[in-house]
């Protein structure tokens, strides 16, 4: 039997219940979509295996090169103090037919650079790659400079694409006699889709019987649950580890010759990858990322800072006016204070606390970045803290 319950304000009961099986059904419907939300939402720290791994032969490749930009407003490099733009600038006038061996060039619209791009992996000949290109030389700005024809070659010293194109520089450099304006780096361009490539490296994925998924933070459970996780997929065990950081996928029967479809199956499958208890620390910038696992044992902590000021207020003394005797002294006035950090208290941290629960701790204690660090390294060094430290 249903109540009927009477509103606030109101003096009879509420007539929007027309019959006793109407709540129950509007309970399962609801019930219904809350489950069903919950089983099509994926798990919170679920990954994409393409976002955990690479695959074997799917690698970007780092060229580099070496040429001259040309058209700069005398902001290049002093051909005095440049040997090396000079002797690039005599040979490529030789190269069209000048010589210039016996004359004195003086010119400042020149600029050595070092031009680096990645080509990226299965990249075939005719296709554009950005390129960006960096003074080598004493050239004060790159700014409205154009980069002239540079070989781009990989590791093994092979061509593998060409570079030439405007320079797009992002900042820019202004000075006068008592004054200069530098913003970002003007010594610093980018070519969008300023080298073509004249060399593909090879590399057929369809003749592979085996393909080596690699780990980019190996870990062995995060690998083992990748492979068990292919296995449940293709129902074989085609996947096994042979190390931490690399998963080998047999080829099953059912994708004869079509690796790039068994790839793209797989690599949607998602895995939760697990994670070594570690602090990192970067004692430059005062940065500390704490991993989800560390976790601390009981240990009292007290935090304390020994400051001393001292303040030197030299005073002046001397004779009255008129006086026939007498001159003007100085004398030292010194205060020093000492702060020994008489505020500071002692906190106590309990076993097994969570993450939030230490930055809690170590905030409630008042310290700043920097004497954090000192305190995360110094339950480290108690043996207090199960987890690994890694100073940047």
């Amino acid at each position: 039997m249903y109540r009927l319950f009477a509103y606030p304000g109101r003096t009879k009961p509420a007539a929007s219940v027309r019959s006793a099986a109407a709540p129950l059904l509007w309970g399962s419907m609801l019930a219904a979509l809350f489950l069903g939300m919950l089983a099509d939402r994926p798990a919170s720290a679920a990954s994409r295996i393409k976002d955990i791994i690479d695959f074997e032969g799917v690698r970007d490749n780092l060229l580099v090169g070496y040429g001259l930009v040309v058209g700069l407003n005398g902001s290049g490099d002093d051909l005095a103090n440049s040997a090396f733009t000079k002797q690039s600038l005599v040979g490529m006038l030789e190269r069209l037919g000048i010589n210039t061996r016996d004359v004195t060039l003086k010119t400042k619209n020149v600029a050595a650079v070092m031009v680096t791009a990645t080509l990226p992996s299965f990249t075939r000949q005719g296709t554009r790659i950005d390129v960006t290109a960096a003074a080598l030389g004493d050239a004060s700005s790159l700014l409205g400079g154009t980069l002239l024809v540079t070989p781009m070659v990989g590791a093994d010293g092979e061509v593998y694409a060409v570079a030439q194109g405007q320079l797009a520089i992002g900042g820019f450099k202004a000075e006068g006699k008592a004054a200069s304006v530098t913003k970002n780096v003007p010594t610093s361009g980018r070519i969008a889709n300023g080298a073509i490539v004249e060399r593909e490296i090879k590399f057929d994925m369809r003749a592979l019987t085996r393909v080596r998924l690699s780990l980019r933070n190996p870990d062995l459970t995060t690998a083992r649950r990748v492979s068990n996780v292919i296995n449940r997929f293709l129902k074989e065990p085609a996947a096994t580890i042979s190390d931490p950081g690399t998963v080998i996928l047999e080829v099953p029967k059912q994708y004869p010759g079509t690796v790039v479809g068994l790839l793209t199956d797989i690599e949607q499958l998602r895995v939760e990858p697990d994670q070594l208890a570690r602090v990192v620390i970067d004692e430059q910038n005062g940065v500390i990322v704490i991993g989800e696992n560390v976790r601390i044992s009981t240990v009292a902590i007290a935090q304390g800072n020994l400051t001393i000021k001292v303040t030197e207020t030299p005073q002046v003394s001397q004779p009255n006016a008129f006086a026939a005797t007498g001159t003007t002294q100085t004398v030292d006035r010194t205060n020093i204070e000492v702060d020994e950090g008489s505020g500071a208290k002692l906190a106590m941290v309990p076993a097994g606390v969570s993450l939030q629960e230490l930055v809690n701790g170590l905030n409630a204690l008042g310290v700043g970045p920097r004497d954090m660090i000192s305190i995360l390294q110094t339950i480290k060094a108690a043996g207090a803290m199960q987890a690994e430290i890694e100073v940047l």
